[in-house]
């Protein structure tokens, strides 16, 4: 749950019973979680590593990007 509190204007939210879903089954697989309205994303290989959380439109922003080529991923 949000506690109010925000690290570098997202909150902080607990991931610890989020209900992740893979993207893909291979190396490299990320994962996403829908909580609290915000969206987590994390490296299924290191599930207990570090999460990045979107704002839906900042989330929306991301996917397209990707889509698009933006990020040097294909």
């Amino acid at each position: 749950m949000a506690n109010g509190n925000t690290v570098w204007g997202k909150p902080e939210l607990d991931l610890s019973g989020a209900d992740w879903r893979s993207g893909s089954r291979g190396v490299g697989d990320v994962q996403i979680a829908f909580v609290e309205g915000f969206i987590a994303m994390r490296s299924g290989g290191r599930p207990d590593g570090p999460s990045l959380v979107f704002a839906p439109g900042g989330w929306r922003k991301f996917v397209l990007g990707a889509r698009g080529g933006n990020f040097g991923l294909t």
